[in-house]
């Protein structure tokens, strides 16, 4: 049986410098999906030189930060002493725990010398024992991301997050959740089963596709209802189109989410800020730029 959309929804114009941002999670409609309590998509967009502007140094806790870049290179660095950079088709994670500062900038590929920029930022909840760890970090390039392609050559699935059949993501789990990259090649269409309970959402980045013969249009986030079943997804468009999948299981702990910081009660977000402005979550080192 194929699963029902329970709504869809387009998002909130939330730009940043010279970045086009539209926030999709949380809406009007859900503040999570899953572990899942964030997403903004960087539209894809033509620069015509290099950018000199970022986030800017900022504190997370509570939560893991997912950027997934399809076009473009992005630069982290934290105050756990992290640097990084990731190209087209990369992903950078950290883990904030019990706190850190980042600043993170998304800019033109210099290896390939494209000049567009195209991403998504993730946010994932952690189940309040692991808001009190301390931070990690992970860099993966494009090659290292999980791949396969799909049968009759309709295209392919990345996992960004958790397992699809024999495909494992290095990004740690501390709930059962997952982000999978669908490409379908024009005229194809994929299937996939979800289990009783699990929440699942799905996002069009920059095609007009079917989900169970249900025409949505680009940019708009469709969630599903939380029965047993099936999701199909089908390009009827003369040009290939992609699918974000996401979700998991509930969380079932109070959500608080205030500014940079998701935690489980306003006293935690109290504290938050209090470490923050105590000089607690450390220091970027600015010395790592350029390197």
């Amino acid at each position: 049986m194929k699963k029902k959309t329970s709504f869809s929804t387009k998002g909130q114009r939330a730009d940043i410098g010279d970045l086009t941002i539209y926030r999709m999670l949380a809406n009007r409609y859900a503040d999570a999906v899953g572990p899942f309590v964030f997403l903004d998509h960087i539209i894809p967009k033509v620069h015509p030189s290099v950018m000199n502007s970022g986030t800017g140094a900022h504190p997370h806790r509570g939560i893991a930060t997912l950027s997934y870049i399809l076009e473009g290179e992005d630069e982290h660095f934290d105050s756990a002493g992290n640097y990084a950079k990731v190209y087209s088709g990369g992903i950078q994670w950290m883990k904030a725990g019990n706190g850190i500062l980042h600043d993170e900038t998304l800019n033109v590929d210099s290896q390939t010398g494209a000049n567009r920029t195209h991403a998504f930022q993730f946010w994932i909840n952690l189940p309040s024992k692991n808001k009190a760890e301390k931070p990690e970090y992970l860099a993966i390039q494009s090659h290292e991301v999980p791949q396969k392609g799909l049968s009759d050559e309709s295209g392919w699935i990345k996992v960004i997050v958790g397992d699809y059949e024999d495909l494992h993501s290095s990004i740690p789990n501390y709930s059962e959740q997952f982000l999978y990259h669908i490409h379908l090649e024009p005229g194809k269409n994929f299937t996939i089963s979800m289990d009783e309970k699990v929440e699942v959402a799905a996002f069009l980045p920059t095609k007009h596709t079917l989900l169970n013969d249900v025409e949505f249009q680009a940019g708009e986030f469709v969630e599903f209802d939380r029965n047993a079943g099936e999701i199909e997804v089908e390009s009827k468009l003369h040009e290939a189109s992609d699918v974000l999948l996401f979700g998991g299981e509930p969380y079932t702990e109070p959500i608080v989410a205030e500014g940079p910081f998701v935690m489980n009660s306003k006293a935690e977000i109290a504290e938050a800020y209090r470490d923050f402005y105590a000089g607690k979550y450390g220091k970027i080192n600015a010395q790592k730029r350029g390197v």
